[in-house]
């Protein structure tokens, strides 16, 4: 039997036609790269096949390229510009009473602050602080850094840079299992580490980068946990497992080691993400409908007779222990909050009037309550107007970006100057996004793709819900769409690699065509398709990194980068 797997490295999603539940995929191979065995059907084998998980050096090494330099551009003059800029005035200030009481604290008021997002990502700011120093004039705070001292603003903002690189790793590992290609993978991660929106979230003390981060991470889990349930299935099924028999016996085998410890994963991971930013719920369901759906194509694959029926029955309670976990895992963020008496409504005798308890035990978790019940109607308010503010059909056309960062002076070499930081997409890249998702529903129904429903569903959870808030004429910044931009960037190259090696069948899958031979030419002009785009999105993110970062600049040279005009000033 031929193999269809495709050759590592190449430009190419040859196996893009893969099953949603039940469809057949180009990888005629085992799972893990076992041998075949002739007692399981190659049907069956090509639906249950997952990528070679072994360790690949070379992989690796140029996944490190890829994320060596995101590291260098989120790194480089990291303290640059000085002081707080757009809401480091509030989240760095946060941060350090989180480190340093363990709630958000207001040292020039001497009381606590009031906040309505979770603490996780201003603990993982004030780690930064705690490392390299923090500094506040405005509250005559300031503090040496526990290992090194350094300019403040390294400190909070280290935090942010170190997440973003990493983000970019997880992309490239992601894009490399989805599109079973290296080249693929670190197209994926070289995307988004020239992406200015992704760099400027990245250099910068505020809590997106982190839900970001979180949300990728728990989307990877819950891919490696399709993988390990088909390798599962496969062996299984190999080992004369008959799916027909009801009862156990039609299942495999179980124990503490075949547990979904990935899905599980995912759980704490998206407990993380909720305690950064609460829209993180909008993943939850999303991400749930996609394990359930996983998990019904490997049972019609593997030849069940009532797939939905058993993966309600048996995969729901490893999801309400995922549940479990990410609503314990929320808690636990809150420690500092609960174990200390300082806490905004921490105590019902500080705040006289206020639905509060001073209950032991019971009463820690009532006024946690209230909190939570203040913010979210804070959240639920929030309308007054701003002049960044923006609408969420706004966002991937850069209709309103947030200028973080202005100043005029000087010195560079003309009669008036201007240096900004403003959170902008590189223009070539987010203006693909609204073509290549089109493109990408196109493609995924041809071929009943489930990565393609991975990438949209995704999506759809990043952006949808800010629609529906717009109705009520809520106040929004473009910053909201960060969570989805890792999925958006895995739509433009899911495209590019349909561009750049279209879809084979049978033996020549397994191989690219030589000269002479059908789909040459294809893929040698898809190819150049594909290089000419990575090029030129990173042309234009070089044009524009003066404005991601507020290098000073003439301000003729900052006014050509205004390309719509008012709308980015």
């Amino acid at each position: 039997m031929a193999s269809g797997r495709t050759a590592e490295g190449r430009l190419s999603v040859e196996d893009l036609s893969v099953e949603v539940s039940g469809a057949a995929t180009a990888d005629n191979g085992l799972p893990g790269g076992a041998p075949a065995d002739d007692r399981l059907p190659g049907v069956v084998r090509r639906r249950l096949a997952t990528v070679d998980a072994r360790l690949d050096a070379r992989s690796w090494l140029a996944t490190g390229v890829v994320v060596l330099i995101a590291g260098i551009l989120r790194f480089l003059d990291l303290a640059d510009p000085k002081g707080k800029i757009f809401d480091e005035t509030y989240y760095a200030k946060d941060a350090y009473g989180l480190i340093s009481r363990g709630v958000e604290w207001n040292y020039k008021d001497g009381n606590a602050s009031y906040v309505v997002h979770p603490p996780l990502g201003k603990w993982l700011i004030g780690l930064g602080e705690w490392a390299f120093g923090y500094q506040d004039a405005e509250s005559h705070v300031s503090v040496p850094g526990h290992l090194i001292t350094t300019a403040p603003e390294f400190g909070w903002r280290f935090s942010a840079a170190v997440v973003g690189t990493l983000s970019v790793l997880l992309l490239v590992r992601i894009g490399r299992r989805l599109f079973r290609s290296t080249a693929l993978g670190c197209a994926a991660g070289l995307l988004l580490a020239l992406d200015g929106f992704h760099l400027v979230l990245s250099r910068t003390a505020l809590l997106d980068i982190f839900l970001l981060f979180f949300i990728l991470a728990a989307f990877g889990a819950i891919v490696l946990d399709r993988d390990a349930r088909r390798r599962r299935w496969a062996r299984a099924l190999d080992a004369g497992l008959d799916p027909t028999v009801g009862g156990r016996a039609g299942r495999p085998a179980g124990g503490w080691r075949t547990w979904p410890w990935w899905r599980l994963a995912a759980g704490v991971l998206l407990g993380c993400a909720c305690a950064v930013k609460w829209s993180a719920l909008y993943f939850v369901p999303a991400f749930a409908l996609l394990v359930l759906l996983w998990e019904v194509g490997v049972r019609h694959s593997a030849g069940a007779p009532r797939p939905w029926r058993d993966a309600l029955l048996y995969e729901l309670p490893w999801m309400a222990l995922a549940g479990v976990l990410m609503f314990g895992t929320y808690l636990a963020t809150w420690s500092g909050w609960l174990l200390t008496d300082d806490g905004y409504y921490r105590l019902a005798s500080n705040y006289p009037g206020a639905p509060l308890s001073d209950t032991p035990v019971i009463g820690p978790l009532i006024n946690l309550f209230e909190y939570h019940r203040a913010a979210y109607g804070f959240h639920t308010g929030l309308d007054d107007p701003h002049k960044y503010q923006s609408w969420p059909w706004q966002w991937l056309l850069l209709g309103r970006p947030v200028a973080f960062h202005w100043s005029s002076d000087g010195p560079c070499g003309a009669a008036s100057c201007a240096a900004e930081i403003l959170l902008l997409g590189t223009p070539l890249l987010w203006w693909s996004f609204l073509p290549a998702l089109v493109a990408l529903t196109w493609l995924g129904l041809a071929r009943r793709d489930w990565r393609a429903g991975a990438i949209l569903l995704s999506v759809a959870a990043g952006l949808l819900p800010w629609f529906w808030f717009a109705l009520d004429g809520r106040t929004m910044f473009s910053f909201y769409t960060a969570p989805a931009l890792p999925f958006l960037v895995l739509a433009v190259v899911y495209v590019l690699g349909a561009v750049a090696s279209p879809a084979r069948a049978g033996a020549n899958a397994a191989r690219a065509p030589a000269p002479g031979e059908p789909g040459y030419d294809r893929r040698l002009v898809g190819g150049v398709v594909v290089g000419a785009y990575m090029l030129l999105v990173a042309l234009c993110f070089a044009y524009f990194y003066p404005i991601f970062v507020g290098t000073v600049m003439p301000y003729a040279d900052w006014s050509a980068r205004m390309w719509l005009g008012g709308r980015w000033i």
